[in-house]
């Protein structure tokens, strides 16, 4: 699949940056809304995902809801 051009996603495979487009979230600061429990419960989207986004959002200051 050919990644978005307006997302700024890191590499999190295709079946995770799927399960993230299906509610709509293409970018980083779109995750802030988000709960963990949220996205580890889509479809296609497990722990390497998160551990992925997490060090990305912490790069930038940026945190998934609580």
């Amino acid at each position: 699949m050919e990644r978005m051009l307006d997302s700024d996603l890191p590499r999190i495979g295709a079946p995770a940056t799927r399960a993230l487009a299906s509610i709509g979230v293409t970018r980083l600061e779109q995750l802030a809304d988000r709960s963990r429990d949220e996205l580890v419960a889509l479809h296609g989207f497990g722990p390497r995902a998160l551990r992925i986004l997490d060090e990305a959002l912490a790069e930038r200051g940026i945190s998934l809801r609580s």
